[in-house]
């Protein structure tokens, strides 16, 4: 399952599945007797606008505010529903060849991926309008799809050995390019809200690129660490495109700060960026790492210290609104609990801990929940 706006838990006896919508305006928790739905609006309190006891569910994604849900059951697995959740309805019950692996919405596509094809229904009507077939293996139901109408992007691993990525127009439903992301193979990625920028991580782990999505350049590029490689769960952008953050299996959520002019390099410049690279790599080769670090490989702006670390977990950065007058970074984790971080804007460094909510009911208070965690991730 792809792991970057949901992911679910491996602890058997309390597996949980957590999922923000396209605008981190709700939250969805799938579990093993049902699912529910709270808005997030306002981050002080849940506030609960659905529940459904229909078994254990493990996805659930909702488009926007809107009262569409797609789900699926784990006793059905190849079986897609889409529900009209304010009048308690059924839309329509789709199966398919395989186990469904992942479910993507907006308010043009809905995206089903399968372990071997995408396949692409309209949103008005939900019919199936394109497949995607003989994708190479994707047992992690890998995929991103664009928040936005224009471009309505999708993008999925072109390769299962190293780290190139697909993007598709699913509106003209045509392939746009490819994007030589990583060596390793993807684990993660995120369009922005305008779909023009795409994040990727590989499983190293170490490093998050984001790509220009009408160019295929790549625009910035992040290190999460040095001292260790880790497994990325989850990237997201701010709906203002100029925050990223990251959460992994550490206790560290990271997040970056993208230039807000940054200014578009000419053909002359990129030359004389590629020589600069070379000769810092020249340098790197000798042992002057740390002067090659410092071309365009930048430490988070941010960072969020949970009270665990293991858990998978979903992060997120609202948009300030009237009852949270700013922004907020969000951690919702399978061990059934949304974390609420405050966000300098201007300053960076450590998020406060504001509060945490029990997603689920029947559950223990966290092993430890400092507003602050003592280890440090490099």
């Amino acid at each position: 399952m792809s792991f970057s706006h949901a992911t679910a838990s491996e602890d058997e006896d309390n597996k949980i599945v957590v999922t923000f919508n396209q605008d981190y305006t709700s939250l969805a928790v799938g579990t093993k007797i049902g699912y529910k739905l709270y808005d997030l609006k306002k981050t002080d309190k849940l506030e609960l606008l659905y529940e459904n006891n229909s078994g254990y569910t493990c996805i659930v994604e909702r488009m926007f505010s809107s009262s569409l849900l797609a789900t699926v059951n784990l006793s059905s697995p190849r079986k897609l529903q889409a529900w009209h959740f304010k009048k308690n309805a059924g839309i329509l019950q789709h199966s398919y060849m395989n186990t469904i692996l992942a479910v993507k919405l907006n308010r043009q596509r809905l995206v089903v991926c399968l372990e071997d094809s995408i396949l692409i229904h309209n949103i008005s009507d939900l019919k199936m309008i394109h497949t995607i077939k003989h994708i190479p293996l994707n047992p992690q139901g890998l995929i991103a799809l664009s928040p936005s109408n224009d471009p309505c992007y999708l993008a999925y691993p072109a390769k299962n050995t190293t780290g190139e990525v697909n993007i598709f127009d699913a509106f003209k439903l045509e392939n746009k390019l490819t994007i030589a992301a990583h060596d390793n193979p993807l684990v993660s990625m995120t369009f922005d809200s305008q779909g023009t920028k795409l994040a990727t991580a590989s499983d190293k782990g170490t490093v998050i690129r984001v790509f220009d999505t009408l160019k295929g350049s790549c625009i910035y590029e992040f290190r999460r660490g040095y001292a260790r490689c880790v497994s990325i769960y989850s990237l997201s952008f701010s709906s203002d495109s100029l925050f990223l953050c990251a959460s992994s299996n550490t206790e560290t959520v990271h997040i970056f700060k993208l230039a807000e002019n940054k200014p578009q390099e000419d053909d002359l410049s990129d030359m004389f960026m590629g020589a600069v690279k070379k000769v810092f790599q020249s340098a790197s080769s000798i042992g002057l790492t740390s002067v090659g670090d410092m071309m365009n490989q930048w430490r988070s702006f941010a960072t969020v210290r949970l009270p665990f670390s293991g858990p998978k977990s979903v992060c997120a950065i609202t948009t300030p609104t009237s009852a949270n007058r700013a922004p907020h970074v969000l951690v919702a984790s399978t061990d059934g609990y949304l974390y609420v971080y405050d966000l300098n804007v201007v300053d960076g460094g450590d998020c406060t801990l504001i509060r945490q909510h029990c997603l689920i009911e029947d559950i223990g208070s966290p092993e430890a929940a400092p507003a602050q965690a003592a280890v440090v991730d490099n």
